[in-house]
């Protein structure tokens, strides 16, 4: 279960940051993960819910804003949502094109008490 490592890079960064700001409480973080990021989303909000204990982020809001995969057709450059990376153009049945977004993994905000 590799979303356990991530949700400890989360709390990682997030605190390095809350520290940075003389903070020493989390109140609310926001990610964006998009859907072909490789993520479980479940197991994400397990893992988080069990690393926080004891952290910054013990009491956080935690939000994550999941970001629909879209791709661009290499030959007629529609633009249309995926869920595979061999996903055809619906407008020319193309298999070639280029994932602009749906990989993101990144905190969006963090939120510090004062």
């Amino acid at each position: 279960m590799h979303e356990f490592s991530i949700a400890m890079s989360i709390i990682e960064v997030a605190e390095k940051e809350a520290k940075e700001v003389n903070s020493s409480k989390i109140a609310e973080i926001v990610l964006d993960i998009g859907t072909m990021a490789g993520i479980e989303y479940y197991a994400l909000d397990t893992a988080l819910e069990m690393a926080v204990k004891d952290t910054m982020l013990e009491n956080a809001d935690i939000k994550v804003n999941k970001i629909q995969a879209k791709a661009k057709c290499a030959d007629c450059t529609y633009k249309f949502d995926i869920s595979s990376f061999i996903d055809s153009c619906p407008a020319c049945n193309s298999l070639f094109s280029d994932v602009i977004s749906g990989k993101e993994l990144k905190i969006r905000s963090i939120v510090v008490f004062s």
